[in-house]
């Protein structure tokens, strides 16, 4: 606690070292609902962690670093609040219909990289279909398109 103070007052080299935050708040938004997803059922496994780094690679043409620094920040703001409805916000006023839709099979890819689909997991994805405006159907579409990109049976 005394170390902390003392490097708030006086300015510590850590503070100086912080990596320099991502501007993008799209690119942000989707990768906290991602790392929210991957996270959902308390273990960020192998694959998961994977998969999240291909999505955000593929889908904003990232470089590996790029993406890891864009979830390591997401990440961290999402671990500091439990808020899905920023990064929703952001999401529905940025992204037109067919790319909410592609956000969704990113994360029903992601949830079910691991091979299987949790309880929370579900429910996440129920939620985040209303709240980034994609209906059912859509979001059942989606679903399916992403266990057979990942080969994985119902």
């Amino acid at each position: 606690m005394l170390e902390y103070l003392k490097d708030a007052l006086l300015g510590s080299k850590k503070s100086e070292k912080k990596p320099q935050k991502i501007t993008d708040p799209v690119k942000l938004a989707s990768a906290a609902l991602l790392a929210r997803a991957a996270w959902l059922d308390g273990v960020l496994d192998t694959a998961e962690e994977v998969a999240l780094n291909r999505l955000m690679v593929k889908r904003f043409s990232l470089n590996e670093t790029e993406a890891k620094d864009i979830i390591a920040e997401a990440t961290e703001d999402v671990d500091n609040g439990n808020d899905i409805y920023k990064y929703t916000k952001v999401v529905r006023n940025s992204f037109d219909n067919s790319e909410r839709i592609d956000l969704m099979e990113m994360l029903w890819q992601l949830v079910y990289s691991d091979g299987e689909l949790h309880e929370f997991e579900a429910t996440l994805m129920r939620r985040l279909a209303g709240l980034l405006y994609v209906d059912d159907r859509e979001s059942a579409a989606a679903r399916k398109r992403a266990l057979e990109k990942l080969g994985v049976g119902e």
